[in-house]
């Protein structure tokens, strides 16, 4: 008989969330080593990948990139003067509203994140079974 732990939840239960937790600190560390590989921070290439990947746009504000990294929008403005200073993005003043700040991709940032990308496209391929992501497929 399955012993329940916790608001009832099986064994099974607590087995299937260890092993996803595991699987995907597994992939996390390889990012971080292959981030630090290219000679960036972790950070830094989570930053540059949500700009490129941001739906819709070839830019983001810094709230956008706030939420996306889960982080303060101080602390992204920070990250976002490092990468700025290393030659991977560029601040522009918003057409619509001069307040707000765009955050680009230059082309030295956007050569960087595509290395990246694909690193983690090809990790992530490897372990199909773990992590069935649709955007491998296109």
């Amino acid at each position: 008989m399955a012993r329940t732990g916790d608001a009832g939840m099986t064994k099974s239960v607590f087995e299937q969330l260890s092993e996803f937790r595991y699987q995907l600190r597994r992939f996390q560390r390889f990012s971080e080593r292959a981030a630090r590989s290219h000679g960036v921070t972790p950070l830094q290439y989570l930053l540059l990948l949500h700009i490129k990947g941001f739906p819709g746009r070839d830019y983001a504000h810094v709230g956008e990139l706030a939420e996306r990294l889960q982080a303060q929008p101080h602390g992204v403005v920070s990250l976002v003067t490092r990468c700025e200073a290393r030659g991977f993005v560029q601040r522009r003043p918003s057409e619509r509203d001069g307040r707000e700040v765009q955050v680009h991709l230059t082309a030295k940032g956007e050569r960087l994140v595509a290395r990246l990308a694909s690193l983690h496209r090809a990790e992530l391929e490897a372990n199909r079974e773990v992590f069935p992501v649709p955007v491998l497929d296109g």
